[in-house]
């Protein structure tokens, strides 16, 4: 079993940053890849951005691709989402994932972190 614990999130005005942290508590070959998804109130949870722990390939929505940026630690357990440029779209609950190397792959799933963005 795998726990995430996720930290970072926050109030921030518009045109500001945040850097959201989730390590995960299992070895760094037992997980495949970590990202974030968010849910903002009455839609949908969508996939923000994710990052493969042994490669570093990286995948990011349209909609945040040039403001935010995933990356991971040298131990492969900790994933950072740096997010600049926020607006009010980016206001949400943000979720840690993380992929597992089984077959069938097992997700894992932080609590969430909420992420207001306001003046």
């Amino acid at each position: 079993q795998v726990q995430l614990v996720e930290s970072g999130g926050g109030l921030v005005q518009p045109g500001g940053s945040l850097r959201l942290s989730c390590t995960h508590s299992g070895s760094r070959f037992s997980v495949y890849a970590m990202g974030w998804y968010r849910q903002a109130p009455g839609k949908q949870r969508e996939l923000v951005a994710q990052i493969t722990m042994n490669s570093g390939t990286t995948t990011l929505a349209d909609s945040v691709k040039d403001r935010f940026t995933i990356s991971r630690d040298n131990a492969g357990t900790t994933v950072y989402l740096q997010m600049n440029n926020l607006n009010s779209d980016d206001t949400a609950i943000y979720y840690c994932n993380a992929e597992g190397v089984g077959v069938p792959p097992v997700d894992y799933w932080g609590p969430g972190t909420q992420v207001t963005v306001s003046s």
